[in-house]
């Protein structure tokens, strides 16, 4: 059955001033703040939504700022792909220039750089690098980008935890809310029962200052409950809603629709879906990617340049002989270089050093990343199965502390109860149902804990 939950506590008259306001002022006169109220009343007054555990999974997945940021990440990651290949593959440019250099009389000019006093350049140039530190730090690029993959399946896996916690604890919340009323409506039902008894001399008054004590206790938890169960529902509204006063109910148990795998499957999944274990192999790979580009940096570089065009004193692709013949001014040219470092201050050592440090560092992280995550599904397996054990128990506590209120409360009807018993009956029902729904929460949180190695919920 579905759980429905109070809307925000605007009071009525505040409502109608709002929308009034809203109706008399022109709308190229509205503010962004009486937009905003606006937008809110309208949540408030609309329909209830029912939302399934897998609807509030999917509408966290919208909003997440966490999970945003690493989406983010992740295309920032796959364009520096992009630009590492491109700094590995050949380029090609367009080039245009006009030069221009004072004359001496001579169809030279006066400087030697100069073929003559005009010049005219415009050119294509295919560049190629050929460089192993631009190689590997493309590899180290491609390496990256599966990581900041990984660091998002994290983050979902992360956001899966917080809002199935989330969920679970306003489900408990509700239902102990519920149970609250029930508790409070037995207690003045037995201040009444006290009361009659004590007119008719079956039982002494100090009964009924006892009946009359434990109504009030359970009125405050009332109280007590509403509160907590408001902030429960804003708390998963700030989740799944980008209106926090949106009004939605429950649709589901969650500790009902989600279910513990066997050990054997579980551990097959977390073995072959495991981002963590993932990020941090392909960081130590990475590592190792920048530390060989590093050490090839004590290594010749060699760039290849073949420009076509024109570079020639009149912008044309012929120029006239003194005999009368043409002759091309278009044409190419190639150009190789060879960079050989010879002495760099140490820097070259330096960035050895400095990528021999990271790739330790790599190394360790993914040896405890291993280890961890064998812990982690050991812990967290055991923890599902303690926490769904726990829930059966609770189950049959709370249907054994309704009973036994219910039989006490006629055995203090019949004179064979005190008013003491009755009221440590009723104490019972309030904590078995609280820890009923707890453990509800423990586990439905155990199951995702577990999801975050297994991917699968």
């Amino acid at each position: 059955m579905g759980r429905s939950y109070p809307r925000a506590c605007v009071p009525r008259w505040l409502l109608l001033v709002v929308v009034t306001a809203a109706v008399s002022t022109p709308i190229h006169g509205q503010s962004s703040n009486e937009l905003s109220v606006s937008q809110s009343t309208k949540a408030l007054n609309a329909e209830p939504l029912r939302i399934t555990l897998r609807d509030a999974i999917a509408r966290a997945h919208k909003l997440s700022p966490s999970l945003a940021t690493a989406v983010a990440n992740a295309r920032v990651a796959a364009g520096a792909v992009v630009q590492a290949r491109a700094g590995v593959l050949p380029t090609l440019n367009g080039i245009s220039e006009y030069i221009y250099t004072q004359g001496n009389g001579t169809p030279v000019g006066r400087f030697i750089a100069s073929n003559g006093v005009h010049e005219y350049i415009a050119q294509a140039n295919v560049h190629e690098a050929l460089s192993g530190p631009l190689l590997f730090q493309y590899r180290r690029a491609t390496l990256l980008k599966a990581v900041a993959a990984d660091q998002t399946a994290i983050a979902e896996r992360g956001l899966l935890v917080t809002v199935v916690q989330a969920y679970s604890t306003l489900y408990g919340a509700h239902g102990k809310v519920t149970t609250a009323e029930e508790t409070l409506a037995a207690a003045r039902n037995f201040v009444t029962i006290t009361e009659e008894r004590q007119k008719n001399g079956d039982a002494a008054y100090a009964d009924v200052l006892k009946a009359r004590i434990q109504a009030d206790d359970t009125e405050s938890a009332v109280d007590n409950a509403k509160l907590t169960l408001e902030q429960s529902r804003v708390a998963l509204a700030l989740l799944i809603f980008k209106d926090v006063n949106q009004a939605y109910d429950l649709a589901e148990d969650p500790s009902l629709v989600l279910s513990l795998p066997s050990r054997d499957e579980a551990q097959a999944w977390a073995s072959s879906s495991n981002p963590e274990l993932d990020a941090a192999e392909k960081t130590a790979r990475a590592a190792g990617k920048d530390l060989t580009a590093a050490r090839l940096g004590f290594l010749p570089s060699l760039s290849l340049d073949y420009n076509y065009g024109i570079d020639a004193n009149q912008f044309a692709t012929e120029f006239p002989l003194p005999d009368g013949r043409t002759a091309q001014n278009l044409g190419y040219s190639a150009v190789g270089s060879l960079n050989m470092p010879i002495f760099t201050w140490g820097s070259t050592w330096s960035k050895v050093r400095d990528a021999s440090s990271l790739k330790q560092s790599a190394d360790t992280s993914l040896h405890f990343a291993r280890q961890k995550a064998i812990g982690d599904f050991h812990v967290f397996y055991q923890s599902a199965q303690v926490a769904q054990h726990d829930l059966q128990i609770r189950r049959q506590a709370y249907d054994d502390a309704v009973q036994s209120r219910k039989l006490t409360l006629l055995q203090y009807r019949g004179g064979l109860a005190t008013a003491l018993e009755v009221v440590a009956a009723e104490s019972a029902v309030d904590t078995e149902s609280a820890a009923l729904y707890d453990a509800k929460t423990r586990y439905a949180t155990a199951i995702a804990n577990l999801a975050t190695l297994t991917g699968r919920l």
